[in-house]
């Protein structure tokens, strides 16, 4: 990593995440060994530590660091978990959860979004990644159940029967949900038939598109 980009993405993490009060350290450490400036174009780097969402293209974002922070935090990954991400996107979510988790597996519904991220995890030596084109509010009912599932979109509803068909009871998943203009980014816990919902703040993700979440059009 040149040393320019490591100074920023110290800075990055010390003034957008640890001064909000995320102080995991297994957290902080996943963050600084994945190199955040990667996941952007090459005229686009010099935003990559900027504390906002980014455009990735496709009409699609990477989210601000400590939104992935906060959400990487609360679902309180271990070298243990198997976990589902729905929304692959840049795959800058997936190579943090990579470091933290047993195995990630990650869908994508745009097609070059998610050859470029394999790509970029292939580059990066991250080998416990599996990915999938496709419809993510389906999950991936092939290698379920998930002891963790994040979702980096916003769904209109609770996915209640993805979550209490694909979550490992005692589970947990992260994810926003709610109308565009007033989502919620909440964790979850699945306890038997029951899912018990905490809100953890306001937020704004694109779209979650698929057949159980919002339409394309």
């Amino acid at each position: 990593m040149q040393a320019l980009h490591k100074n920023q993405l110290e800075m990055m993490i010390q003034r957008q995440i640890v001064e909000r009060g995320i102080t995991d350290a297994r957290v902080l450490d996943a963050m600084r060994r994945v190199p955040r400036d990667r996941f952007f174009p090459g005229e686009d780097k010099e935003v990559a530590f900027e504390d906002r969402a980014a455009s990735i293209g496709h009409g699609q974002t990477i989210s601000q660091p400590y939104i992935v922070a906060l959400m990487t935090a609360s679902l309180d990954v271990n070298q243990n978990c198997r976990v589902l991400e729905i929304g692959t996107g840049s795959g800058y979510q997936t190579a943090i959860l990579a470091h933290l988790a047993d195995v990630v597996y990650s869908i994508e519904r745009i097609k070059p979004l998610l050859d470029d991220a394999w790509e970029r995890l292939m580059e990066m030596n991250v080998r416990n990644a599996h990915f999938r084109h496709g419809d993510g509010t389906l999950g991936w009912p092939q290698a379920a159940p998930f002891d963790r599932i994040i979702i980096t979109a916003g769904a209109p509803d609770l996915p209640r029967t993805l979550l209490l068909s694909q979550l490992q009871d005692g589970g947990i998943a992260v994810l926003p949900t709610g109308p565009i203009n007033e989502q919620e980014l909440v964790v979850v816990k699945r306890c038997g038939q029951e899912l018990q919902v905490t809100d953890l703040c306001p937020c704004r993700f694109v779209k979650l598109i698929g057949q159980a979440g919002w339409s394309e059009v």
